[in-house]
């Protein structure tokens, strides 16, 4: 017979196992190249910042000897045009398949379309999978197609349409590379920082396959028990730790739950189940992010609520966003967070809602500008996550919590960071600050900051805000809103 031959173009699925893509490919064809095409104007307005760059190197290095070590070669490539590059490729090797798993950013949902009529057109065949989700957005709906805006329903659902356990092993061996031209190397791509500002990313992470494997045992070892209670406190590795691997598909969340299913039945009074199910419904809001993106794509940069149009917006805001990115906003836990973030590319997700509070509801300025923050300094960016997360702070997404919630910082540090473990860690200068002023400095008397060595306004800044006329100015923009609406 005459020889099948196919390209695998890999994305954000870097992993060999439960990868339907690539064992369907591996399956059908006697020939397969697998290419990663560097093409990042294509992303716009959401190319990839630098945390997540720096977080792809590493992955596609691992990517690329993984697939050695099973027999394929990894292509890399830099191209002005995805599908200009594609039909090169096939032209050159003769190919007459494509397989890639699907992504789900409104750019990429047009780009991957548009690539697919025109390969079809060549002659190609072209098949596409879901490797990244649980369900794909499109399956679920409420009646008469409409698509959810709550997270319970939705995620009743889900559960209801049940989750498939079937994952697609890693294949023995991969067919034969046909020959073709050289790409250029992963470091070529120019993905790391000029200046190496990621060493706390190097220290804090093992991207790729293997370390999210890794990280995953770690967690059901040692963290899934606590996880309900651990998950809020910010100042010890209470959460899964799993977010940049599952956004670069070095694992997915169909592993995930098979992983959770599996574990042995733990003694009730462990909390064990009250881990799995919460951790399982963590996987769930991350499921119900791609479900509002793919339904709603506008709310990539729009509030999916309408009348929050007309919400106040501070204009002037430029100074209190750049005190808020650096971690000078003399907010112990906010600024913790900021730094936190700065240094890991990451931040614990209960400061992250404290934080984007502050920015949003405090500080009045656009939660666009916060997620923008976000997107270019985690490690995790996700474009649907980001968004989801963003928009219910702000109050103007779906599922929101009651959009007049304010958090008050110094509560929420009081109550997640008892004894001020984390703020100590991120902010070294209000160490010696007795544990009940040190989520509120301003607050202890001038003998105790003396002694601590604090200089309000000086080694610390004062507070960027006060935290009850801000409160009060956000609660009356609300009104104003809730007014328009009658």
């Amino acid at each position: 017979g005459c020889m099948t031959t196919g390209i695998l173009w890999l994305r954000r699925d870097l992993r060999v196992s439960d990868n339907p893509a690539l064992s369907s490919a591996v399956d059908e064809c006697d020939r397969l190249l697998a290419v990663y095409i560097h093409a990042p104007h294509e992303e716009a307005p959401w190319r990839p910042g630098g945390a997540s760059n720096c977080w792809l190197h590493h992955s596609l290095q691992q990517m690329s000897g993984r697939l050695q070590r099973l027999g394929g070669r990894l292509l890399v490539r830099r191209a002005d045009d995805s599908l200009t590059e594609l039909a090169r490729l096939v032209a050159e090797t003769g190919a007459d398949r494509v397989y890639w798993n699907r992504l789900y950013e409104p750019w990429a949902v047009a780009r991957d379309s548009r690539i697919k009529s025109e390969l079809l057109r060549q002659g190609c065949r072209v098949t596409s999978f879901n490797s990244a989700l649980l369900h794909e957005p499109w399956d679920l709906t409420r009646s008469k197609g409409a698509p959810y805006k709550v997270f319970t329903p939705f995620w009743k659902a889900l559960l209801n349409a049940g989750i498939d356990r079937s994952i697609a092993a890693v294949p023995a061996q991969l067919p034969p590379a046909p020959k073709i031209g050289d790409g250029c190397s992963v470091d070529d791509l120019g993905l790391l920082p000029s200046i190496p500002w990621d060493s706390g990313i190097k220290a804090h992470w093992k991207p790729g396959e293997q370390g999210a494997q890794e990280a995953l045992q770690a967690f059901l070892a040692h963290r899934l028990r606590a996880y309900a209670e651990a998950r809020e406190l910010p100042d010890r590795p209470g959460t899964s730790l799993l977010s940049p691997h599952l956004h670069f598909g070095e694992i997915g969340p169909r592993q995930l739950m098979r992983a959770l299913l599996q574990l042995p039945e733990r003694p009730p009074e462990a909390g064990g189940k009250r881990g799995v199910d919460r951790f399982a419904a963590e996987l769930g809001w991350r499921e119900f992010a791609y479900h509002l993106l793919y339904h709603f794509p506008q709310s990539q940069d729009q509030p999916l609520h309408d009348r929050f149009r007309r919400f106040p917006w501070r204009d002037d805001h430029q100074r209190d966003l750049a005190a808020w990115q650096r971690g000078e906003t003399g907010i112990p836990i906010v600024d913790a967070g900021m730094r936190e973030l700065w240094h890991c590319g990451w931040m614990h997700n209960r400061v992250r809602m404290i934080v984007a509070s502050l920015l949003t509801k405090n500080l009045l300025v656009p939660w666009q500008a916060g997620a923008r923050w976000f997107w270019d300094t985690l490690v995790d960016a996700d474009l649907a996550s980001n968004t989801l997360g963003w928009q219910w702070v702000a109050g103007c997404g779906a599922d929101a919590a009651p959009y007049f919630r304010i958090f008050n910082p110094v509560l929420q540090g009081q109550r997640f960071d008892k004894a001020g473990g984390y703020v100590r860690r991120w902010l070294p200068e209000l160490q010696r600050l007795p544990d009940r002023f040190v989520h509120a400095p301003w607050e202890a008397p001038q003998a105790v900051l003396q002694q601590a060595g604090v200089r309000l306004g000086d080694n610390y800044p004062l507070p960027l805000v006060d935290l009850k006329a801000s409160r009060a100015r956000a609660l009356a923009a609300f009104d104003r809103l809730k007014q328009d609406a009658i």
